[in-house]
């Protein structure tokens, strides 16, 4: 059971498939902290360093790792996800893509496929991976190209690729952070792979029996025996907003101090990204982790201050012997873009189980244990005299698709983004 690991990271994806019983047998990685936080943990992972994947043939990446055409038993790895990402959505009005020239990390996974032609492949990247634009030919649509691809494989080699996409919620698995991701399954003889119930979601779980309810795993559940309120200095936020952030309740973002928001209307209606001054709730679990944040970008901890490292990797169900190298900024990156060791897992096993009809077994879970012992929430102050005098002068956002990025709005927009509504918690 061989893995080819393309695009390896800091070995999340790759530590949850070792322990559903898969060999990592080689990994492509050209991040030099990711290397090390590779070599670090898994010395007998074999890594191609020198260079990144568009510096190495196909088969050269085969002949590296000693596999033959066929040989591989699955080729798993995520392509950076920038050009279907979201922000860059909600930025610029609209997300690049596939016409984005960082999406030919798509094609060289597609290439390493043709050459490797493994028994399944499983390509993770976020939920906009597999979204769609209208009045847009299919030439710019990732799921299109791959498809494509893998028609023309298809028809040169006898094979039979179907690309199947599951949208995977990380919290419906028992990890204490609502992390949504695309994992594009296909196997070389069509089987598709049915995508796994939810295991300790909130309709799977009876744990919290005290309360008479179920839940998810909450960001209490990994970080409780780590709240001390003597942390460390170097946590505490910083930039222009530092000191707005201890008036925005637990589980809420900066929507709190709108108009229709219950604090003051210091902020236009959706003219930050939904991650601005968000802060984890206690009892809930935690908002996707960003991968590069800047000083007022959360999730924020609950006794508002960043995340330690720590805590970050317990949010990803990272062992806690998991070592991250590099610098403070890389060891945040490194951890923000993994999969969830958990979610890695469980699409192993289910890979195991109805591909290749086997019936493994399953380690000690790494997903945290359902507490009953959570706390109140913090008590939240009051807005600092000096940002008083921002009440009611920004205007709402003006509508979908035209963030700060975009110099044309229209009226009907701006009429559209005016108009009345519930106040949410956070925008995602």
């Amino acid at each position: 059971m061989k893995v080819l690991s393309l695009f390896t990271g800091a070995g999340g994806l790759d530590l949850g498939l070792e322990r559903a019983g898969f060999e990592i047998a080689g990994c492509v990685e050209a991040d030099q902290d990711c290397c090390a936080t590779l070599q670090s943990n898994r010395p007998d992972w074999r890594l191609l360093t020198q260079g990144d994947i568009h510096g190495h043939r196909p088969r050269e990446i085969l002949a590296a790792f000693g596999f033959s055409s066929r040989e591989a038993t699955l080729l798993a790895g995520g392509p950076p996800c920038q050009p279907f990402s979201k922000s860059g959505q909600w930025k610029h009005g609209k997300a690049r893509r596939m016409s984005d020239p960082r999406a030919n990390t798509v094609r060289a996974y597609l290439n390493v496929l043709e050459a490797a032609l493994p028994e399944a492949m499983l390509l993770e990247n976020v939920k906009g991976f597999t979204a769609t634009r209208k009045h847009v030919t299919h030439k710019y649509e990732a799921l299109d190209v791959l498809r494509s691809a893998l028609s023309r494989i298809n028809r040169r080699y006898g094979t039979n690729y179907e690309p199947f996409p599951l949208v995977i919620d990380a919290a419906d698995y028992g990890v204490p952070q609502h992390r949504q991701r695309v994992f594009v399954f296909a196997a070389r003889d069509g089987s598709q792979l049915v995508p796994p119930k939810p295991e300790r979601g909130p309709v799977a779980i009876a744990s919290d029996k005290r309360r008479g309810a179920v839940r998810f795993a909450s960001a209490w559940d990994a970080l409780w025996d780590l709240d001390d309120p003597d942390f460390d200095p170097a946590l505490l936020p910083a930039g222009s907003w530092a000191d707005l952030l201890p008036s925005i309740p637990e589980g809420r973002n900066y929507l709190h101090h709108t108009a229709r928001g219950d604090g003051e209307p210091l902020f236009g209606w959706r003219r930050r990204y939904w991650s601005f001054l968000l802060k984890l709730a206690k009892g809930r679990p935690s908002w996707t982790l960003q991968a590069q944040a800047g000083p007022a970008t959360g999730p924020f901890h609950w006794r508002s201050r960043q995340l330690s490292h720590r805590e970050i990797a317990r949010l990803q169900c990272f062992p806690d012997d998991w070592s991250v190298r590099g610098a403070p900024s890389s060891v945040r990156r490194q951890l923000g873009n993994a999969v969830p060791p958990p979610v890695g897992e469980l699409l192993g096993l289910e890979i195991r189980r109805q591909i290749f009809g086997q019936n493994p077994g399953r380690a000690a879970p790494l997903v945290p244990e359902v507490r009953s012992d959570c706390p109140e929430p913090e008590q939240v102050a009051p807005v600092p005299d000096r940002l008083l005098a921002l009440r009611g002068q920004q205007a709402d956002h003006p509508g979908p698709g035209l963030g700060p990025g975009v110099s044309s709005r229209t009226e009907g927009s701006v009429r559209r983004a005016q108009l009345p509504g519930k106040a949410i918690v956070a925008e995602r």
